[in-house]
């Protein structure tokens, strides 16, 4: 087994900090990079989104975990960028389908519609389930214009 922790890039608007926060200290056994916001004052999602997609598109983190009031903001604005299959999770079947059938490498939580603990157990799925491949690979393909 490899020594290299798994690398996730974080971000939120000022309706997920509390929960990126808290998830910043669950993942204690990853290797962790906030890409902001830092404080509850009222920010524009796409600022924090745009990054941490930047950061797994690039290659340099393997996941990402963005949070807003909704999640729709953060998975659409994540969705503009070309390697980034982001997906939007208020419970745990959801964050385990979007692993297996659509390898999403973004999880957007919906800090508003989501308990903290389950906000918890969202992520633990979904940095846990692999993706399946098979029949799932083609149309993952097709997802890149």
């Amino acid at each position: 087994m490899s020594d290299t922790k798994i690398k996730i890039a974080i971000g939120a608007d000022h309706a997920g900090f509390e929960y990126k926060e808290i998830l910043k200290d669950f993942l204690q056994d990853y290797e962790v990079k906030d890409f902001g916001t830092y404080s509850e004052n009222s920010v524009d999602y796409p600022d924090f989104a745009h990054p941490v997609a930047s950061a797994v598109e690039s290659g340099e983190f393997t996941y990402g975990i963005l949070l807003c009031g909704s999640a729709n903001g953060v998975a659409i604005t994540a969705n503009k960028h070309q390697h980034i299959r982001a997906g939007l999770c208020w419970e745990n079947e959801v964050a385990s389908l979007v692993r297996k059938h659509n390898n999403a490498n973004v999880l957007c939580i919906p800090a508003r519609f989501v308990s903290e603990e389950l906000a918890k157990e969202i992520t633990t799925t979904f940095l846990a389930t692999e993706f399946e491949g098979g029949r799932h690979q083609n149309r993952v393909e097709k997802i890149s214009c």
